[in-house]
C-alpha cells in the first residue's frame, strides 16, 4: 500500500531523505544527477505518489535560472564566506547565482536590484544594508521578485528572513566572560551601519542586568563599513585616555575587535589570559581570520552553513510555490561560543 500522497516538493524531499536542491535539480533535468541518486528519487516518486506541478515549473522557466545574491560589502569576509555557501547550493540546485555588492552605498543597493530586474531572476537572496536602505525601493523589488533576506532583517520585506540570533551571541560571550573574570564593558560604534549592532547593544544591557551588573560602554566615532580602522583608532583613543571601564572588553563585532587588538599591541598591552596580560578581549561573528589574530580571538560564531542552506532552501520553496506566497517567516539560528587565547 502506498503512503499518503505528497503534495509539495519540500514535503517530498523531507520524506524521501534527499536534499531539496538535489530534488529540484532532478526535476529540471533528470540526467543532471548521479544515476544512483536518480534511481533513489524515482523509487521515492513511486512510493510516495508525488507528481510535481508541471504548469508551475513551466511558469518558472519563463523567467531564467538566475538567482540574485546581493550583499552589503563583498570584501567583508563574513559576506564572502556566506556567499560562497549560497553559491555552491544554488549551483547544486541547477541555478546560476549572480553576486552583487552594494559597497555600503544605498544608491548602489538600488542599482543592483534594478540590474537584477533586467535579468529576470527566478528569485533573490539579499543581505540589505539595513538602516540606510531605501525601504520603499526594496519593497517594490520584493513585490516583483521572490525575495528572501538573510543576515539583516527589515520588517515586511521579502517572504522570509534567515539570520543569526544576536541575543545568543551576546549571552554566550557575556556568560563566559563573567564566569572567568571581570564583567565586560561593551565596545561599539556610535552610528553602526548594520542593524545587528543595535540588537547586540540591547542584548548586552539585558545580559548584564540579569546578572545584577551595571552595563558600561565605550562608544567610538564612526559610521562606515571600515570597521577595522574605526576599531583601531577608537581603541587607541580609549587606551590613551584611560577610558576603559573594565579590563575585559566585549566588542560588537570581530572586525572592530581586530582593530582593538592592533591598538592594544601598539600601546604595549598584552591581551589574553594569565600572568602579564592587561586585557581580555572577546567578540562576536567568528570572522574567518579571527583564529589567526594575535592572540586568537574568542568569539561567538555564526553557523555559516546553516544560514546559507536555510536561505537557499527557503528561496527554492518560494520559487516553486504552488499558490499564493506563504506568510512571511523569520528564522534565527543560535551562535556557538569559540574559546581562544584572547579571553
Amino acid at each position: 500500500m502506498k503512503s499518503r500522497r505528497v503534495r509539495t516538493m519540500e514535503e517530498f524531499a523531507a520524506r524521501s531523505g534527499i536534499s531539496r536542491p538535489t530534488v529540484s535539480k532532478y526535476f529540471q533535468d533528470p540526467t543532471s544527477v548521479r544515476d544512483t541518486t536518480r534511481a533513489r528519487i524515482e523509487a521515492a516518486l513511486e512510493e510516495l505518489d508525488y507528481r510535481p506541478n508541471i504548469y508551475a515549473m513551466n511558469q518558472n522557466r519563463r523567467l531564467t535560472r538566475n538567482i540574485g545574491v546581493v550583499v552589503p560589502l563583498l570584501t567583508d569576509p563574513f559576506f564572502s564566506e556566506i556567499s560562497r555557501t549560497i553559491e555552491r547550493l544554488c549551483v547544486a540546485a541547477g541555478f546560476r547565482p549572480i553576486l552583487l555588492s552594494s559597497n555600503g552605498e544605498p544608491a548602489q543597493e538600488l542599482e543592483n536590484l534594478q540590474t537584477l530586474l533586467s535579468l529576470k531572476p527566478a528569485g533573490t537572496l539579499m543581505a540589505p544594508l539595513g538602516r540606510s536602505s531605501d525601504v520603499a525601493g526594496l519593497a517594490a523589488f520584493a513585490a516583483e521578485v521572490p525575495t528572501v533576506l538573510f543576515d539583516s532583517n527589515i520588517d515586511g520585506i521579502g517572504a522570509a528572513f534567515i539570520g543569526s540570533d544576536n541575543v545568543s551571541f551576546v549571552e554566550a560571550t557575556v556568560d563566559h566572560l563573567c564566569r572567568t573574570g571581570t564583567p565586560p564593558c561593551f565596545f561599539e560604534m556610535c552610528e553602526p551601519p548594520n542593524p545587528n549592532a543595535g540588537k547586540r547593544h540591547r542584548a548586552y544591557i539585558a545580559a548584564m542586568e540579569r546578572r545584577g551588573l551595571t552595563p558600561t560602554f565605550v562608544r567610538i566615532e564612526g559610521s562606515s563599513w571600515d570597521f577595522e580602522r574605526i576599531g583601531r583608532d577608537g581603541a587607541a583613543a580609549a587606551i590613551r585616555d584611560r577610558a576603559l571601564p573594565s579590563d575585559t572588553v566585549l566588542c560588537s563585532n570581530d572586525r572592530l575587535a581586530i582593530g582593538f587588538l592592533a591598538a592594544a599591541y601598539a600601546a604595549g598591552l598584552r591581551v589574553g589570559r594569565g600572568d602579564g596580560c592587561a586585557l581580555r578581549v572577546a567578540s562576536m561573528d567568528d570572522h574567518p581570520v579571527a583564529q589567526f589574530t594575535c592572540p586568537a580571538l574568542t568569539t561567538a560564531a555564526h553557523n555559516y552553513e546553516a544560514v546559507g542552506s536555510r536561505s537557499v532552501e527557503t528561496l527554492l520553496s518560494l520559487i516553486e510555490c504552488e499558490g499564493p506566497p506563504p506568510e512571511r517567516t523569520e528564522t534565527l539560528i543560535p551562535a556557538r561560543l569559540v574559546l581562544r587565547a584572547s579571553a
